[in-house]
């Protein structure tokens, strides 16, 4: 397949090189010009599972001029840029393209149809963690770590939704290459279920890891996180239930433990990342998405509520130590 991967960051150059590895034609878009630079001279994009540091030969660029139609555009840009970066990557969707979004959160889905139409959008969720070392070289864990992914529920009257079934079979091809390529996928009949219980993984560590800024490692063994961590987890499973959606996770300690295990010590939740790059995180479409359900539902969010207005206040001095 030719692949554009649009908004090739750490976890984006982790896919992309993997497909590319698996012989897939892969062009990563980013804005980063050093990244793109190391990747030319390399040839690709260096992949480092902790073990092992191998090449995945891909293309990298931050234009779509002269890059083609793709068979497959990957969306893995921050929530917050998602309509402007998939306006910009209409060059490279056709009218036989698959838009696949795997990015963080709930609510980027609609996001995507709004530009380009319901009909070629599918949703995923990832579980794989990826963290740019250097320009060209990103670390990552996919070993045991599942991706989801499935065709868009038709909205229904109150906005629940269902699966709508596999529209020529693309789904389930498209979990197969992805499989060959090392990255586990399944496919959901209700991918709805799924960005709730990966929201839920996202809403153990986000928050936490942004304000205390400990990696994931050092949060695991931290009591007094993994306490209010659990309990974070367990208000948003609150919410999705009272919201309809048929979630199967019963117990808030394992979206917890699924944040963490399997990656490096050192790992850094993605809102980590953000503040400590002193940019804007993905909080609203995590704790947000968690209090917005909660007041649709009639639910308090109380924990969920003070993590995203703790995150939203570090955001503010950030942008004011940036004037």
């Amino acid at each position: 397949m030719r692949i554009v991967i649009v908004g090739a960051g750490s976890l984006g150059s982790v896919i992309g090189g993997l497909l590319g590895r698996a012989g897939h034609q892969v062009t990563l878009v980013t804005r980063n010009v050093a990244h793109v630079a190391a990747i030319a001279r390399a040839g690709g994009v260096w992949l480092d599972d902790g073990v092992n540091t191998a090449l995945g030969p891909v293309v990298a660029t931050s234009s779509y001029d002269e890059v083609g139609v793709a068979d497959l555009a990957i969306v893995l840009v921050k929530s917050f840029d998602t309509v402007d970066a998939v306006r910009a990557a209409l060059p490279v969707i056709g009218d036989r393209t698959v838009v696949l979004s795997l990015q963080n959160g709930v609510g980027c889905e609609e996001l995507i149809t709004g530009v380009v139409g319901r009909d070629r959008v599918v949703a995923g969720r990832t579980f794989i963690g990826g963290r740019l070392i250097e320009p060209g070289v990103v670390e990552f864990g996919a070993a045991g770590r599942l991706t989801t992914i499935g065709e868009l529920a038709t909205p229904s009257s109150n906005g629940a939704g269902g699966g709508v079934g596999d529209k020529g079979g693309r789904v389930d091809a498209l979990a197969e290459e992805f499989s060959r390529a090392g990255i586990a996928t399944s496919v959901s009949a209700d991918i709805r279920v799924t960005m709730w219980e990966k929201l839920f993984v996202n809403v153990a560590t986000g928050a936490w890891s942004a304000l205390t800024g400990l990696p994931y490692g050092e949060l695991s063994v931290e009591p007094h996180v993994v306490e209010a961590a659990i309990a974070t987890v367990a208000e948003a499973m609150v919410v999705a239930r009272a919201l309809g959606v048929a979630v199967t996770t019963t117990d808030p300690s394992v979206p917890w433990r699924q944040a963490w295990e399997g990656l490096p010590y050192g790992f850094k939740a993605s809102m980590l990342q953000s503040i400590e790059k002193g940019s804007r995180t993905e909080v609203d479409v995590i704790h947000g998405a968690v209090c917005r359900g909660g007041q649709e539902a009639g639910v308090l969010t109380p924990i969920n509520d003070t993590l995203l207005a703790a995150v939203k206040g570090v955001e503010r001095r950030l942008a004011l130590t940036a004037e």
